[in-house]
């Protein structure tokens, strides 16, 4: 069926189309086999396209951007990876639009350039857009559901646009998050005047507190865990003796113990046991109960 569906593909502009391509070259981790049919689009039309193919053969395929929160099989994935690589970004007025496959630090780096402030907090984050609202990722006090102001996704119904309102968004959850169904295509933000040099100045110091307390050097998926009610994730890890603990090629992060990350040959299988060492762990020494951030595919 495979076979079939890449014929159907081959004529849709700016759709590139592989087979076996290792997903260890799009994920942060840079961990994961095979997928053995991966598309990367690089316009809306173009994923729009490919989905009404894939639906054309019942196939629900895995939607990725910049894979900054996953952690693929190591045996791969048997089936149909969709990237987003559509990535156009404009300014009207203090509004920001761009396409889901666009990241959060080059949107960051149109808002200062352009004296719209706000959206400082995400520089940092190595995700895509489409994935920022999907997880409402933030830092530093910041989520992108405080700057949204609505998104375009596309579903087996058709096309919608939603405002902020109606993102159901919670701590690293949203509407998208809770209906895997629907794909983000785009969204606007709402950002307020600011001048170029007051953001570029947040947005250096928010970079200098990164660099202090997270791994950045090494391969990861940013923080594993969801903060606890009352608690923080790191704070328990250490406080349990983990921090330097290592599976395989795993390790828990000795600068930042909510961190694992990828000495250089970790395996998906080592991520996992240590997940669960670090949950099993700390749920007997401390009571509190750790849930995963990252997502096992």
């Amino acid at each position: 069926m495979l076979k079939t569906i890449s014929d159907l593909l081959l004529n849709i502009p700016d759709l590139f189309i592989l087979k076996d391509e290792q997903m260890s070259l799009h994920t942060t981790f840079k961990i994961g086999g095979p997928a053995r049919l991966f598309l990367d689009a690089h316009s809306v039309d173009a994923a729009l396209c490919a989905l009404d193919v894939l639906g054309g053969f019942g196939v629900s395929p895995l939607i990725i951007g910049n894979g900054s929160n996953l952690v693929v099989s190591d045996e791969g994935i048997d089936g149909v990876v969709l990237k987003l690589s559509c990535s156009k970004v404009s300014v009207s007025g203090n509004k920001i639009f761009a396409e889901a496959g666009a990241t959060l630090s080059s949107v960051a780096s149109i808002a200062q350039r352009r004296g719209l402030g706000g959206f400082e907090f995400a520089h940092g984050i190595p995700g895509s857009v489409g994935g920022a609202l999907v997880m409402n990722a933030g830092a530093y006090g910041g989520e992108i559901s405080q700057v949204l102001s609505k998104s375009t996704y596309v579903s087996h119904d058709g096309i919608f646009t939603i405002p902020v309102k109606e993102h159901n968004f919670g701590y690293r959850t949203s509407i998208y998050k809770q209906n895997p169904a629907f794909t983000v295509l785009s969204a606007e933000f709402s950002l307020y005047e600011d001048t170029p040099d007051a953001i570029a100045s947040k947005m250096r110091e928010l970079a200098e507190r990164r660099r202090e307390k997270q791994p950045l050097e090494f391969p990861s998926a940013g923080s594993v865990f969801k903060r606890p009610e009352g608690h923080f994730a790191g704070a328990l890890i250490e406080q349990c003796g983990l921090k330097g603990f290592s599976i395989g090629g795993a390790e828990v992060s000795e600068k930042h113990a909510g961190f694992i990350i990828n000495r250089g040959d970790a395996t998906a299988d080592d991520v996992k046991r240590l997940v669960e060492h670090i949950k099993n762990t700390v749920l007997k020494e401390t009571g509190v109960t750790l849930e995963c951030e990252i997502c096992f595919v």
